[in-house]
């Protein structure tokens, strides 16, 4: 027997594996109504279609404890966490438990404490190996500290997470702080996954001053070549709104003043979200909710002459006399 011929029979499926492939083929096709979409749920293989059982007791795959909330699922679960690009390493490594007891719940020897505090130093110390790691860990934690502060979902740390990896990895940090480059790839995190932030709440959780945070911004984002997309000012509405109490009617009639004075041009070089404060402030007294320029200003962190400006152009768009 020729060493291609030995080859191509070990490739070939054995005969049982054959068996169950033909099996799950025609379970999947169901007989009385002859569709092709089937769903599996505990232990039988249903059609979805008609609700007929193709199949039953099948071999659960799942884990055989069973958990009613978040907390008893992770004290029974067997792995650990899932990777993430928010630490340094990935998740990958392990940690010394601060709780100072054994495995049956015992708290530990004033000489086995002091042990345990050293090695639970020196574990510390020998994650990072090099002033690379060092500087990585200090930028992913300096994310998570303004992304918890500006209150941004987890999506958004880990795309800026990777951002900065890849700042790093084409040597973009070079001459740059790494207040500033962390800074700068939370901001254009925040833009891409289209969470409504702006350049002066994310300068008011950072280090480092609004000058720098923009001018590393366009570098970063030049750079790495993301194509994002100026900012809508009708993202600010609903957090605007809820912060002054304000109703359904003067968020709904703020963003129809949005979308028509946009249309003609207005919005074109100027900022969302004093647009956004003086759509607001247009919409409140349109539905006798008023509220004042200073208070609105607070909210959206923009000055009264702003809103007073964009007001003017806005009313005046819409044919109304102030």
């Amino acid at each position: 027997m020729s060493h291609t011929t030995t080859k191509r029979r070990r490739n070939r499926p054995s005969r049982i594996e054959q068996e169950e492939t033909d099996a799950d083929e025609q379970a999947a096709v169901c007989p009385e109504c002859g569709a092709e979409d089937a769903v599996q749920q505990q232990g039988e293989r249903c059609c979805r279609n008609c609700g007929l059982v193709l199949e039953e007791q099948l071999i659960d795959r799942g884990p055989e404890w069973r958990a009613f909330d978040s907390q008893e699922r992770d004290r029974k679960s067997r792995v650990g966490a899932p990777t993430t690009n928010t630490m340094h390493d990935k998740g990958l490594t392990t940690d010394i438990s601060w709780k100072n007891k054994d495995a049956y719940g015992q708290s530990l020897s004033p000489k086995k404490r002091s042990q345990i505090n050293r090695l639970r130093k020196w574990h510390d110390r020998i994650r990072t190996v090099d002033n690379g790691e060092r500087n990585l860990r200090l930028a992913l934690s300096e994310i998570d500290r303004m992304a918890s502060a500006l209150g941004v979902p987890k999506s958004v740390r880990e795309v800026a997470s990777v951002m900065y990896r890849r700042a790093l990895d084409e040597d973009l940090i070079r001459g740059r702080s790494i207040e500033g480059v962390a800074t700068s790839t939370l901001y254009a995190a925040c833009r891409q996954e289209g969470i409504p932030r702006s350049l002066d709440e994310v300068t008011e959780v950072a280090r480092i001053e609004r000058r720098e945070i923009a001018r590393t911004y366009r570098y970063v984002s030049q750079n790495l070549g993301l194509e994002l997309k100026p900012a809508d000012p009708k993202q600010y509405v609903p957090r605007f709104c809820s912060d002054l109490a304000l109703s359904e009617e003067v968020q709904t009639k703020a963003n129809d003043i949005i979308d028509i004075t946009a249309e003609a041009g207005l919005l074109s070089g100027k900022s969302p979200t004093g647009y956004a404060a003086a759509a607001i402030y247009a919409a409140s007294l349109l539905c006798n909710d008023k509220r004042t320029q200073r208070d609105i200003a607070d909210v959206a962190q923009v000055t009264e002459v702003t809103i007073r400006n964009r007001y003017q152009e806005q009313i005046e768009e819409l044919d109304i006399v102030a």
